[in-house]
């Protein structure tokens, strides 16, 4: 699996505090090794953009994704408004 950053989200990472990005790499390798994990609270998305999917960084932040075949993209990162 590799994991891919598209340039929404390498766009939206940059914006974020620095405790944020800290919590986001913590959840970022949690995710490269599983996913699911529970911690991560992983979960797919519905409506119109009910193809992609999305994990916890913190109870405000989550990171928008896809499954591309075997790897991922990771599409956005932010509060909820990402899912709009």
């Amino acid at each position: 699996m590799k994991i891919y950053y598209h340039p929404r989200f390498i766009n939206s990472y940059q914006k974020l505090s620095l405790p944020i990005k800290n919590k986001a790499e913590v959840k970022e390798h949690i995710f490269r090794k599983n996913p699911f994990d529970q911690r991560l609270k992983t979960h797919k998305l519905h409506g119109k953009i009910k193809n992609l999917w999305s994990f916890s960084i913190n109870a405000k932040y989550r990171v928008v994704f896809e499954f591309d075949n075997s790897d991922i993209i990771l599409l956005d990162i932010g509060d909820h408004k990402i899912y709009q």
